[in-house]
């Protein structure tokens, strides 16, 4: 069973289940239907029993004799027992009728002329009680006095009040019996019978609320279910033949651009998958770019050291076989430093979707940046870093990752070192306003001979330092592609009035 709601559609899973839902409700009100009648029958036959009850108690009390002439004085003086109820008849141990509330004359307002129910066709001879015949009657066997006597009789519940039922095409009859026992000798039976047509009423409504609600209910989903499958699993089954078409690498056209319209969650959702795609597409496309360009860098260390190690075995020329191992040892360093690079490079990418952004302080962190740069390169150059603030009180607070906002800093220092002299300074700048914070990295080095000062950010841009195997040319692209992350800006440029190179970094305030 499980299985099978598995294979089957999201429309047909939510069917299945409403239907599951309404054969447990059905059941469910089945059975409190079938509860309903015999609730109403016992409260119906308990008012019944108390009158009987008491009217025992009254007759063992007067030390009335269960006979015609006593009884029926006794249901003359007594009427108030019997109010509200239809029919009350008093029968005798040989089943033989004693009193007949119908019968006597009495006060309409103390006994119901309306049941014609039960009559007694000849009061003298065998006093039968038969049911009234109609056209139209229930299945029910129609009883007579001396049967329900005798069902009475002869039941396990003698002693006890006994409750016949008797359902009809417009009447609903209750008919509960006593045994009256006077000095532990039974002397007769009481029979109260009432019409109940409430109870018959009072069912047949609960049927007719219960039926309407089921149609209404079962409109109600197949409506939502026209809904449901118009606006949300057509939709969603487009979206699987998008992502179909994107992995099978198939030029069919998609479904998917009134999909981009929509405002709701389905449009959202469809706008994230399809910028997810391309994002992905473009990262490929950019991952086979970069592969591209990296075999091209490597090629041309690895020319240069097939033509040194031809030359070095034919000279002999000692100046001009170090020359020679100085170039192996250069190329050698710069394809480890482009492998390096480039793996760094991946595995920071990966890392990059694992790990989430907070509010973290950029000036504790350039800080502790400096302090580090400057116990490595002041002792070794002579290179001092400064941190100057516009106010050292402020927190410069950005969302962010904190160990990606130091690999930015540490890979600009880098650069700017790499380009600096021995002894010179470097000057990082942290400014704050009401909508970014903005990061100078400033040094006193060679600057940027670009006119357009974006190609830096290039991968393996080409005009680089001497000292070319420390670098693979992979460090500011690496930092464009960070910063770029953290919904940031970067600036190269000159300083204006002194020597050296300036880079800007915004980043939009926390």
């Amino acid at each position: 069973m499980v299985s099978l709601i598995k294979d089957l559609s999201i429309l047909r899973k939510f069917l299945f289940i409403n239907l599951i839902v309404f054969i447990v409700i059905g059941i469910l009100t089945v059975a409190y239907l079938e509860s309903i009648q015999p609730g109403l029958i016992k409260k119906k036959t308990s008012n019944h029993i108390r009158v009987i009850d008491n009217t025992i108690d009254h007759i063992k009390r007067l030390n009335i004799e269960f006979s015609n002439k006593d009884i029926k004085k006794f249901l003359l003086s007594t009427r108030f027992l019997f109010q509200n109820l239809d029919r009350v008849i008093f029968l005798d141990d040989k089943n033989n009728l004693i009193a007949d509330t119908d019968t006597l004359d009495l006060d309409p307002r103390s006994f119901s002329q309306r049941l014609e129910i039960i009559e007694f066709e000849n009061l003298t001879e065998e006093k039968e009680i038969e049911v009234e015949e109609k056209k139209e009657i229930s299945n029910n066997k129609t009883l007579t006095i001396k049967e329900i006597v005798k069902i009475y009789s002869n039941s396990r519940d003698f002693g006890r009040p006994y409750t016949f039922t008797q359902e009809f095409y417009d009447r609903y009859v209750l008919t509960t019996i006593k045994n009256v026992s006077l000095d532990d000798e039974n002397v007769g039976y009481i029979l109260i019978s009432e019409n109940s047509n409430e109870i018959k009423t009072a069912i047949d409504e609960r049927k007719i609320f219960i039926i309407r609600t089921a149609i209404l209910v079962a409109i109600v989903i197949l409506v939502f279910s026209i809904v449901l499958n118009r606006f949300f699993l057509k939709p969603i089954g487009n979206l699987v033949d998008y992502t179909k078409i994107i992995k099978s690498k198939s030029n069919k056209k998609t479904k998917i651009e009134n999909l981009k319209k929509r405002k709701d969650e389905l449009g959202i959702l469809t706008n994230s998958l399809d910028d997810m795609t391309q994002e992905l597409q473009s990262r490929a496309n950019t991952a086979e770019n970069f592969s591209t360009d990296l075999v091209h860098e490597i090629r041309n260390p690895l020319a240069s050291l097939k033509s040194a190690s031809e030359i070095i075995s034919e000279t002999e020329d000692k100046n001009q076989r170090d020359k020679l191992v100085n170039i192996l040892s250069h190329d050698v360093e710069r394809i480890e430093r482009l492998i390096t690079d480039y793996s760094q490079m991946l595995k920071d990418e990966v890392a990059i979707t694992k790990e989430q952004m907070s509010k973290i302080d950029l000036k504790e962190i350039v800080n502790s940046v400096v302090d580090d740069f400057n116990s490595i390169y002041s002792p070794k150059r002579g290179i001092k870093i400064s941190l100057e603030l516009n106010d050292k009180y402020k927190k410069y607070e950005i969302y962010g990752i904190e160990n990606r906002i130091e690999q930015i800093l540490a890979n600009l220092l880098e650069n700017s070192i790499s380009f600096s002299e021995d002894n010179q300074e470097i000057t990082v700048k942290l400014n704050k306003n009401n909508n970014n914070i903005t990061l100078d990295v400033i040094d006193q080095g060679i600057g940027f001979k670009e006119k357009d000062t974006n190609k830096i950010f290039n991968r393996f841009y080409s005009n680089r330092p001497e000292k070319f195997g420390e670098h693979s040319g992979l460090g500011l692209n690496i930092v464009k592609n960070l910063i770029d992350l953290h919904g940031g800006k970067i600036i190269a440029g000159n300083n204006l009035n002194k020597k050296g190179a300036k880079i800007e970094i915004i980043f939009p305030n926390a």
